[in-house]
């Protein structure tokens, strides 16, 4: 006998009985100016969704009002326009926390969108500082125009666009403001890929529900804290939705498909497989092609990251395919399978598509012509609310830029992440390569900013070998990326792509600048004590350019606004036993647990079920 369906118990929902829906497909609204390029309004506005057959219809916020959003296609190098318009009520119906940036003196909601990974001039980049209310009324620092123009100069690749506005943007893209941008090119033309009915853009997330079908979204960490609502440390859902609904199906013909996988989850990271231990053939990841596909058993897909897999079902007829996530963070045995292949459709008609055995033309860059060696910490500190807060390069959102590359420069970043946990770093305008990954002595670097390998150099996973926009920052190591500062000037970001993270200030800025001298300029030789609880360390200044992998040791010098937080600092005073489970990598969670740690910071997993609780009283501003 079946429980009855109860949307906040994920063991009475049933799996695989809704068909996986495409994403509609965006139609420009009219050509504009002398060259008639397509321009599209896009309105950001309250909706209903139905995410199983058996949930009664859910509010949502979405693009056109849908979830996800429609999918924009467009060709490299022909430029188009978008105008995304705020329709979205004046209150938000999931919990804001008055005491982030510019959530405190601003508007409730606020909106801006930004295209992910694009190459695009920064004032249609997205910039969480350009927000804006409803028709325009209030609008942040940064915005200067309505309409974005999207030049399209780039290779041909996945990318999506996504609510992007400062101190919100983890509850507007969980309440559906996200969606596919296709960026088409002669190369992908040529290529003779599977295409129109096989193939599938696919956006994964997470998400928790109250009984009454609604969106949950926890108003308070797992431990105490004096502020209500309060952003918490980190939200993982307990069912998997897969383009809108809970754990679909897809029924395939025996032939070759392209799915274009991309993580929309805020915090969730995926390995994805196939439960019939099949390999996948590997065409792109989040720039474009890689020079030749490759088979992988896995990909690993963290929030923000994107995959572009062919997946061939000639040799499956009648099998069903589970998709699987064995990503061991938060697992559970409903939010390790994702979706179903049922291979049961008749063959139309010969698959003549083709899996070339070249793709892009290599074009690597070299660490020796690098400019400039930054080196830069991910850290952990306090807020004056006691609360556990994330830093990039020891600093908050607000602090003036440190990162100020020159324009047609070519830079090498080295993430120290000396928090014990992963952070999946997103930087936006450019493209980059993964150099390696080091281990490094992480007292030695606390205690005296000294950067101390302890073991080799290891290379990228071979599913990231291609162009990158957001890349695994593993604890405990020195993560090393080169990039090519080209094309635009002005006002970008770097930030992790954990969005409870980037709403509390792992974020900073990112000012690319024109008529500077690709050297080791002055506006990067900053001059920065290094903090460790107590006492002072050693100061030095930035490492010049032109790494060499055989150094075991380099001297990090950069100021911290507050101390590093340590396990004797962590702000929860209800269970001394929680501190020592902290230093686990990870902690299985039972079907009957609420809220599930992680490391330093708890993050939220559980399901509000009492639908009848009042709604909290609104905070006062802070």
């Amino acid at each position: 006998m079946s429980l009855p369906i109860n949307p906040s118990d994920p063991a009475t929902i049933p799996k695989f009985v809704d068909a996986l829906q495409k994403p509609v497909t965006a139609k420009p609204k009219y050509c504009r100016g002398q060259k008639k390029h397509d321009y599209y309004e896009l309105v950001m506005m309250e909706g209903e969704h139905r995410f199983h057959k058996h949930f009664p219809n859910t509010l949502i916020w979405g693009y056109n009002g849908l979830y996800p959003g429609p999918t924009i296609e467009a060709t490299k190098d022909k430029p188009i326009y978008v105008k995304y318009k705020n329709q979205l009520p004046l209150q938000h119906f999931l919990p804001v926390d008055f005491t982030l940036h510019a959530a405190n003196d601003s508007q409730e909601v606020r909106t801006v969108t930004h295209l992910h990974g694009a190459n695009v001039d920064w004032e249609s980049d997205g910039h969480p500082e350009a927000w804006y209310t409803r028709d325009y009324r209030h609008t942040g620092p940064k915005f200067n125009k309505e309409i974005h123009e999207y030049t399209n100069h780039q290779p041909g690749t996945t990318m999506w666009y996504h609510d992007h506005a400062m101190a919100l943007t983890r509850l507007n893209v969980y309440a559906g403001l996200a969606g596919f941008y296709l960026l088409r090119d002669a190369l992908e033309e040529r290529s003779n890929l599977p295409c129109g009915e096989y193939e599938y853009p696919i956006l994964i997330q997470d998400k928790s529900f109250n009984e009454d079908g609604s969106l949950f979204y926890p108003d308070e960490p797992p431990f105490p804290v004096t502020v209500h609502p309060s952003i918490t440390p980190g939200f993982v859902g307990n069912t998997i939705v897969v383009n809108g609904k809970l754990w679909p199906y897809l029924d395939v013909e025996p032939r070759k498909y392209r799915f274009r996988f991309l993580n929309g989850s805020n915090r969730r990271g995926y390995v994805i497989s196939l439960s019939n231990e099949q390999t996948m053939m590997q065409i792109g990841t989040d720039g474009g092609f890689l020079s030749a596909p490759q088979a992988i058993q896995s990909v690993e897909l963290l929030p923000a990251e994107r995959t572009d897999i062919i997946i061939d079902f000639s040799a499956c007829e009648g099998q069903e395919i589970t998709l699987l996530n064995t990503d061991t963070d938060f697992i559970d045995e409903h939010t390790n399978v994702i979706m179903q292949f049922k291979v049961s459709l008749p063959l139309k008609c010969e698959d003549t598509s083709d899996i070339p055995e070249r793709l892009a033309v290599t074009m690597d860059l070299h660490p020796h012509h690098a400019h400039i060696d930054r080196q830069l910490p991910l850290t952990a500190t306090t807020d004056e609310f006691r609360r556990p807060m994330l830093l990039l390069n020891n600093r908050m959102y607000h602090d003036p830029a440190t990162e100020k590359p020159s324009l047609d420069s070519i830079e090498v970043w080295s993430f120290i992440n000396t928090t014990p946990f992963i952070h999946p770093i997103h930087l936006h305008l450019i493209q980059f390569k993964i150099l390696e990954r080091r281990p490094f002595d992480l007292e030695l670097y606390q205690n005296e900013g000294i950067v101390s390998f302890t073991g080799p150099p290891e290379e990228p996973r071979d599913y990231e070998r291609g162009w990158k926009d957001t890349v695994k920052v593993d604890a405990g190591k020195v993560t090393k990326i080169i990039m090519h500062w080209k094309d635009h000037v002005g006002n970008y970001m770097w930030h992790c792509h954990f969005l409870e993270h980037e709403d509390h200030d792992m974020m900073r800025p990112i000012l690319v600048m024109k008529d500077v001298h690709a050297v080791q300029q002055p506006h990067a030789e900053i001059e920065q004590p290094t903090h460790h609880e107590a006492t002072t360390t050693t100061t030095s200044t930035t490492t010049a350019s032109t790494p060499t992998t055989n150094t075991t040791s380099t001297t990090h010098h950069n100021e911290s606004p507050a101390p590093l937080l340590n396990a004797s600092q962590i702000p929860f005073t209800e269970e001394e036993e929680i501190v020592e489970s902290l230093a686990e990598e990870s902690t299985h969670i039972g079907n009957n647990d609420q809220h599930r740690p992680i490391l330093l910071f708890p993050t939220t997993t559980s399901t509000r079920t009492d639908t009848n609780r009042p709604r909290p009283r609104r905070p006062r501003r802070f």
